[in-house]
């Protein structure tokens, strides 16, 4: 009499996540990725850092009797206006740094001297003047132009490639082991429902590992370069992301193992799982290139697929109320639950089909 009792399904899920998570980790590939990948991070902070540091001459408008106070400082170029209106127009067209202005010498102000900035404090202007002057923005909540595209292009790059990969990997395990009839052992001894949770939950890990050690060595870089006010800005944005990560992803993850199921052959994947990729594609090429509409971005945050990437950035912003979060983490946990539940009928239904492509709807009618 055989002494084997069939496990659990919790057992079988942590069974099957342990051997996805063990093989990824023993992959030269999947660890030559990541080091590549945090390595990409830490030089993008460091170059912004260095070109910061080490910007061209300030170009700025002097109006009245400033014009003769940036003469005599090389350490600026200039160009002379006959009024602060024609001076502002120049600095919201981005043609000229900063405007400087004979605002008269007071005990507020020794220099007798206002720097006006458009959106943020022309640090570079104000540090060549030998006396720190009186500083005024004209829209002193806007966030730096700069910093908002390369926050966007960090969370819709992240979300990308984290999501190509880890997805990719999950298709291909699956029709491997359908192609080779591995599957067929597997499913004598543990249910259908723990193989694909498992390999949901096991590259589920490992992305929102990666996911946390890119987020740790940004902010570590971030201080170590004096860069705190980025940090500061940026906690907030960057916990939200990881948080609307983690579930946007366990979905991504059941579309593709689901998307995979359907075939039987290598060749085939990336037709059935190049509807999911669009997906992944879609929230990464909206942000980077309409990363400052308020309406896309709003519209962005609500929708599963993308709010990973567009409620952290309207947090970032300053777009978003403090329930809008909230909200859309409650549509993207729903949407979750829903597509996991689809996604393992799909599953099921075809994962033991060989031969030609699976419809979806003759998997859904196991």
């Amino acid at each position: 009499m055989s002494d084997y009792t069939t496990p659990s399904l919790t057992s079988s899920i942590a069974l099957v996540t342990a051997r996805e998570v063990t093989m990824r980790l023993r992959s030269k590939a999947f660890l030559i990725s990541t080091g590549l990948l945090l390595l990409a991070v830490l030089a993008s902070i460091l170059i912004g850092s260095l070109v910061s540091a080490n910007g061209s001459t300030p170009k700025v408008a002097a109006v009245g009797g400033a014009i003769q106070t940036v003469q005599a400082d090389r350490g600026l170029t200039y160009v002379a206006t006959d009024s602060q209106a024609e001076a502002e127009k120049m600095l919201k067209a981005g043609d000229i740094d900063a405007i400087i202005l004979d605002s008269g010498v007071t005990p507020a102000n020794p220099t007798g001297l206002t720097v006006v900035g458009n959106d943020s404090v022309p640090n570079d202007v104000v540090g060549v003047l030998s006396q720190t002057p009186h500083v005024e923005l004209l829209d002193p909540n806007a966030p730096n132009p700069l910093l908002t595209y390369f926050v966007a292009l960090g969370f819709g790059l992240v979300f990308f490639m984290s999501g190509i990969t880890f997805g990719s990997t999950i298709a291909q395990s699956v029709v491997e082991e359908k192609q080779t009839r591995v599957v067929e052992l597997l499913l004598s001894s543990i249910p259908v429902r723990a193989l694909m949770a498992g390999k949901v939950l096991g590259n589920s890990i490992l992305a929102i590992g990666q996911i946390l050690a890119i987020a740790i060595l940004a902010v570590v870089a971030l201080t170590i370069t004096g860069q705190r006010v980025t940090v500061s800005a940026l906690g907030p944005s960057i916990i939200w992301f990881v948080v609307f990560f983690v579930f946007g992803f366990i979905m991504l993850a059941a579309l593709f193992a689901a998307a995979a199921s359907l075939v039987s052959r290598s060749e085939d994947v990336g037709s059935v799982t190049s509807p999911v990729t669009l997906l992944v594609m879609i929230p990464y090429l909206l942000v980077i290139t309409m990363g400052s509409n308020p309406t896309v971005l709003t519209i962005m945050s609500y929708v599963p697929f993308s709010a990973p990437v567009g409620m952290p950035m309207r947090i970032f912003l300053g777009q978003a109320q403090w329930w809008e979060p909230l909200l859309s983490l409650v549509i993207l946990l729903a949407s979750t639950a829903v597509v996991l539940w689809i996604g393992e009928r799909i599953y099921a239904g075809s994962l033991l089909k060989m031969g030609g492509r699976v419809k979806i709807r003759e998997a859904l009618s196991r």
